[in-house]
């Protein structure tokens, strides 16, 4: 099943924030090999689509800290899991 890159990206970045431990920016780059700036797009536009995140601060500096997937909204977690890899296909990865 192809799915439309720009939903793909954002399915596929609220997965990542589900399922690392602690996921800060430097991991979710990591973990995506995207840009930051693409990042920090995809997870400002979550909110437009029902999927609610947060930013948890942990530490003295204003960027200290991880993101926290609070509601997935309309999706249902057990569907996106198991079309992950549709997702990442969709998204070019080699899976």
């Amino acid at each position: 099943m192809e799915l439309n890159p720009v939903f793909a990206r954002r399915l596929y970045l609220a997965l990542l924030v589900q399922s690392i431990d602690r996921p800060n920016m430097p991991k979710l780059v990591e973990n995506t090999g995207w840009p930051r700036r693409t990042i920090q797009d995809v997870l400002k536009a979550l909110p437009g689509i029902g999927i609610e995140l947060r930013f948890i601060q942990d530490g003295r500096r204003h960027n200290d800290g991880y993101y926290q997937l609070s509601n997935w909204g309309p999706f249902d977690y057990k569907w996106v899991v198991d079309r992950q890899v549709d997702i990442e296909t969709s998204l070019g990865f080699n899976v």
